[in-house]
């Protein structure tokens, strides 16, 4: 999991604000999404216009849909669209998206994370991926084409794992109720990296927690950069610099100046807590860690009525 700084983003603009936002969206495209696929469309167009407006980076975005593996699905098993700083470039990958197909319930929601993470990421950019879902991955429930995972042997969580050392932060939209048995698992995906789960049909929080949460990366990679550069500096000029200590003299340096941070918070209430189930699965290394865990009594998924 990511670690975060926490309690302070400016109110002040920093003297070296970071420049660059790659943000990429990840989107289901099977026939169950068909209920969804309009309002996804929408979110995402309304997300990227109200970044591109307000923020003062370079904005890069990318696309990835999914579908699923042969024999469930003959169409394709991703479709990747790698990053571009052009919105009408961006909007004709949406316009020409479409759900349909799918097979059985679980998708490649593996697949899809893994081109995620082999996108085009630039080293020095803020990093955040949008995941649009409503269905778990093969080898979580039955029934299952695939029942012991990705037939390519990508491992979701493990997948997730690196996008967290990659920096990328995942939010994950959870289409309702058809997600909702499997809430936890992808509340987890996004808990690794630092990110936040939420109801696609709750759009009044999904634009300020997509939106927020660039700006509170924009933050928290600004200060991070400059108490890097303050460490080295101290440590080149010889002083022995105790980490703890030199922290709580930032947080007091700060506070007097007026830096806070922004903290990611919808009509001054701060999101609800990830679930204590989610965390336990985030703790986890591999998916089939999780159908264990799942499978147990305490940790059980209410499963049966699940239908793609």
């Amino acid at each position: 999991m990511k670690e975060e700084i926490k309690d302070l983003t400016f109110t002040e603009e920093p003297e070296e604000m970071i420049k660059v936002l790659d943000l990429a969206f990840v989107m289901d495209c099977t026939g169950s999404m068909s209920s969804y696929i309009e309002e996804a469309r929408t979110n995402i167009r309304d997300i990227v216009e109200e970044i591109v407006t307000v923020e003062s980076t370079d904005v890069r975005l990318a696309l990835v849909e999914y579908r699923d593996h042969p024999p469930q699905e003959s169409s394709f098993v991703t479709r990747t669209h790698d990053f571009t700083d052009s919105v009408a470039t961006m909007k004709g990958w949406l316009d020409l998206s479409r759900a349909n197909g799918g097979g059985d319930s679980p998708e490649a929601v593996a697949d899809a994370l893994d081109d995620l993470l082999n996108l085009s990421w630039q080293n020095d950019s803020i990093k955040i991926a949008v995941m649009i879902s409503d269905a778990p991955p093969h080898g979580l429930s039955v029934p299952d084409g695939f029942p012991d995972g990705c037939p390519c042997g990508i491992d979701p969580i493990q997948t997730a794992i690196r996008l967290a050392k990659r920096d990328v932060t995942l939010y994950v939209v959870g289409c309702e109720p058809s997600i909702t048995p499997f809430v936890d698992f992808f509340m987890a995906l996004a808990f690794i990296t630092g990110g936040q789960y939420v109801r696609l049909g709750r759009a009044d929080l999904l634009m300020p927690v997509i939106v927020g949460g660039a700006q509170e990366e924009i933050s928290l990679k600004t200060l991070s950069n400059e108490v890097e550069r303050e460490l080295r500096a101290r440590r080149e000029a010889g002083e022995d610099v105790h980490v703890e200590a030199y922290t709580r003299e930032l947080h007091g340096r700060w506070t007097s100046r007026g830096k806070r941070v922004r903290q990611l918070q919808c009509n001054n209430v701060e999101l609800a807590s990830v679930s204590e189930r989610a965390k336990q699965f985030s703790k986890l290394a591999t998916l089939s860690d999780i159908k264990k865990g799942r499978d147990h009594t305490d940790v059980e998924f209410a499963i049966d009525h699940f239908h793609d």
